[in-house]
């Protein structure tokens, strides 16, 4: 058995050559000290299982998105030339750090002569995007995180396959991650009735299917470039508030009518380009709407040179003078989040995070209560939302409002794609001011002894679930 103890010799060898390697990758390329140690001492010590972790959780950056972009192909680069001449006479003025930081992030601008409607209600939200799809005359472009072979599922699958029987284009995008359990008969009715459709992000190339931790978690639907639709319902029966365990979802949408769906529809071409190597021959044909209210769309995503979300959540803290509200479903911010958070709240800015009580998540809840000793004794309040499963990803930073797709955790700061409309409209804004004191109406704040006053045991699992937080 000589020649098994060589071999066994030899891959042992072998595994510590590559954890050497991915440790100089991870020294490089790891964006906090923090990750790179992680990550360092694991490859270099425990190799045989860090080098697999590695290539499914190390990267940081969906490179494949990056060269797709950047492509010997011009055609995103025509189309996206086009689109922004199309943006150019509604580029709305101001004199806002804050807005032109968003744009700095965002590479689009702010855009006048919008109309935005606020959902606040997953039945309502559905039977208006099924009435703008239905009433679609020349194409529908749809991306969704999570598609299910459920109820509203199949409702979304029946219309998108009429109109394309009808003569309409169809582009559905979902993420493979997300949407993985839909089965083949789904698809293949959707194929044969001549709809476009791709999962994103992990079939283009070999390399990609290790690319699982990068996903597309973007809610989008244009339609005829008139309309388009961003939030954070998915589609899928829970959003119904069918879920046997959550019960009620309570979750927040937006409808734009006007130029800024230009914009939106410039998102889906990028992602769709990627999935595809394509762009859709779609031409948006909407004007300036009386209401007038400006809009900037902000996609934000692991191909980005910065972690644009986490800066503009960074950039909402510090730009906040009287109320900075957050609704999120999951809080697991790093530590520049967690500062900005503090150092708000040390101002005197009325700071309220607004969580679920009942998660969806066990791993995220308990890490969640591990910030309670560093925000809450700087005066960050944290409320639970008591009537359901709250899933909306709402920000408002005085008069400033984005309504959209990120969370507060690092996924969404650095491994999701993710889109959001940001606008300091008064109407609007005071509509999600409304809304969100009707949600802390709903919740109970926590104290510091909600966490202090837990079982050691429970406190180390918090901790430990911490630790997974790059990853939550």
């Amino acid at each position: 058995m000589w020649w098994l103890a060589e071999i066994i010799g030899v891959v042992v060898l072998l595994f510590h050559a590559a954890g050497l390697v991915h440790a100089v990758h991870a020294l490089m390329r790891t964006r906090t000290s923090q990750g790179s140690i992680a990550w360092i001492m694991a490859l270099l010590f425990l190799p045989y299982v860090a080098v697999p972790l590695y290539w499914f959780f190390g990267r940081d950056r969906f490179e494949g998105y990056v060269r797709a972009r950047r492509s010997n192909d011009q055609a995103l680069t025509r189309k996206a030339a086009d689109f922004y001449a199309r943006l150019k006479p509604f580029e709305q003025a101001h004199d806002s750090t804050f807005m032109a930081a968003s744009e700095a992030l965002s590479g689009l601008p702010l855009l006048f002569g919008n109309r935005l409607d606020l959902f606040t209600d997953g039945k309502k939200t559905f039977d208006a995007l099924f009435h703008s799809i239905e009433s679609a005359q020349s194409y529908v472009l749809v991306n969704y995180y999570i598609m299910r072979h459920d109820v509203i599922g199949d409702a979304l699958q029946k219309i998108l396959v009429a109109k394309a029987r009808a003569g309409v284009s169809v582009y559905l995008l979902f993420d493979e991650f997300g949407s993985g359990k839909l089965p083949r008969r789904f698809l293949r009715e959707m194929k044969d009735a001549g709809v476009h459709f791709h999962p994103f992000g992990t079939n283009r190339f070999w390399w990609s299917r290790l690319q699982y931790n990068f996903r597309n978690h973007r809610k989008i639907v244009v339609c005829d470039g008139r309309e388009a639709y961003i939030g954070g319902l998915n589609v899928a029966d829970e959003y119904l508030g069918w879920h046997p365990q959550l019960g009620y979802w309570r979750d927040t949408h937006m409808r734009i009518t006007g130029p800024a769906v230009r914009a939106v529809q410039l998102v889906f071409f990028e992602d769709w380009f990627w999935a595809c190597g394509a762009v859709p021959e779609c031409i948006p044909e909407n004007a300036a709407q009386s209401e007038n209210q400006s809009l900037l769309i902000l996609p934000t995503g692991p191909a980005d040179v910065l972690d644009s979300w986490q800066l503009f959540i960074v950039a909402a803290c510090q730009h906040a003078r009287e109320r900075l509200w957050i609704a999120s479903p999951y809080f697991v911010p790093d530590n520049g989040v967690t500062s900005a958070l503090q150092a708000a709240a040390l101002r005197g800015v009325d700071v309220r995070i607004l969580i679920p009580e009942r998660a969806d998540s066990r791993l995220v809840n308990w890490a969640a209560y591990t910030y309670y000793e560093q925000i809450l004794p700087a005066g960050v309040k944290i409320f639970r939302y008591q009537k359901g499963f709250l899933h909306q990803k709402v920000v408002l930073s005085d008069s400033y409002v984005s309504v959209g797709t990120g969370n507060l955790d690092n996924r969404s700061f650095r491994l999701n794609f993710e889109i959001a409309g940001v606008t300091n409209d008064e109407k609007f804004s005071s509509q999600v001011r409304e809304m969100l004191e009707n949600d802390f109406a709903q919740s109970l704040p926590s104290v510091l002894d909600d966490y202090l006053n837990k079982p050691w045991y429970f406190k180390a699992v918090c901790r430990a679930a911490r630790l997974l937080s790059p990853i939550l």
